[in-house]
């Protein structure tokens, strides 16, 4: 089991923060997408690094150690509205194998970076991939449990 370790009670969550936390992560129909609990220690991350999306940090701002937090997100503050502009149309036969519904497909966009989408339809003449992602569109549910709070420009510096 993991201590809780706050030196200082006041501690909050603010950017910047190095904070260590367990979290899951569900669809607003309770199935489980991603969950840090199985893990030996918790996720260590630094307020504003990127890990998560806005609206899953925007929920641990003003938390300290030994807090827990369930929040509701909107498709708005979690993984984006489902936008039907991202369902695009192809000729079935310029697929080198045909595709199979609900099958992830990887494309490559005009900069070269891998892009990945999920076949939605197939015919004889149009599949229709949509590039969306998964969770877009779904109410979130995300539920955190912090360890340790430090406050930011704490982290210590290591030197090589």
């Amino acid at each position: 089991m993991t201590d809780f370790i706050n030196p200082n009670e006041d501690t909050r969550i603010e950017a910047g923060s190095k904070v260590d936390l367990h979290f899951s992560v569900a669809i607003e129909d309770g199935v489980e997408i991603d969950n840090t609990r199985n893990r030996e220690t918790p996720v260590s991350l630094v307020m504003g690094d990127g890990s998560l999306l806005p609206g899953f940090e925007k929920a641990l701002f003003g938390l300290r150690a030994g807090d827990r937090r369930t929040v509701s997100l909107p498709p708005e503050d979690a993984f984006g509205p489902w936008n039907p502009e991202n369902v695009q149309k192809f000729d079935t036969v310029k697929f080198a194998e045909r595709p199979i519904e609900g099958h992830m497909i990887e494309f490559e966009d005009k900069a070269k970076q891998s892009l990945y989408g999920v076949v939605k339809t197939v015919g004889e003449d149009i599949t229709e991939v949509d590039f969306n992602h998964p969770l877009a569109g779904k109410n979130i549910s995300f539920e955190v449990e912090i360890f340790k709070v430090t406050p930011a420009g704490q982290q210590g510096i290591k030197i090589m």
